[in-house]
């Protein structure tokens, strides 16, 4: 046998082996190996896409768990600010609430008109004080002109003295808080004679 002879045996040895061993084997990580068969890429190409399919199940899956979790966190969040914000207000309002117990005590012990009224007109102070601090101003458009966004009217009057559409008198003020408007003022507008 000569040496050219020898590397040929050699040859179809390793090719045989290599014949053998993906006839036996034929999968890398579950998942086939690529054949001369269609069939077989085909189901290779199935099992490849099952996996896709799974992994993005699961992803979703894990992406909906993670968004009702943020939505159930936030909702605790907001619920604990209105709480403080509430309690801060409640604690403001407490001086005045002090007040007006003991404008009623006072009431009852005989003390002078004009006492009572010093005394009321100081716990409206402190009450206007707390509910500006929070953010609440007052509308009071007596002489503006009419605004139907700010304004509500109740009435028309005929005025030779004031410009039409103008406020001539406050029924009832008007109150925003934070730039948003929460009641609007009733209103007395006038008209042309």
């Amino acid at each position: 046998m000569t040496a050219h002879d020898s590397d040929i045996e050699k040859q179809a040895e390793t090719d045989g082996d290599v014949r053998a061993h993906a006839g036996e084997a034929g999968t890398e990580d579950g998942i086939e190996m690529e054949s001369d068969d269609p069939m077989q890429q085909i189901e290779t190409e199935l099992a490849v896409a099952r996996q896709d399919v799974e992994a993005a199940e699961e992803a979703m899956l894990r992406m909906q768990a993670d968004v009702e979790n943020l939505r159930k966190r936030l909702l605790r969040e907001h619920e604990k600010s209105r709480k403080r914000t509430l309690e801060q207000f409640m604690i403001d309002l407490l001086p005045v609430r002090d007040s007006l117990e003991r404008g009623l005590l006072a009431a009852d012990q005989r003390t002078s008109v004009e006492a009572l009224k010093e005394g009321k007109q100081l716990i409206m102070k402190m009450l206007i004080k707390v509910m500006g601090d929070h953010g609440l101003e007052t509308i009071d458009p007596e002489g503006e002109a009419f605004d139907p966004e700010l304004h509500e009217a109740m009435s028309t009057m005929p005025s030779p003295d004031h410009e039409e559409n103008t406020v001539i008198d406050v029924i009832e003020k008007g109150y925003k808080l934070h730039d948003r408007l929460i009641r609007p003022a009733k209103v007395v507008v006038t008209r042309k004679p």
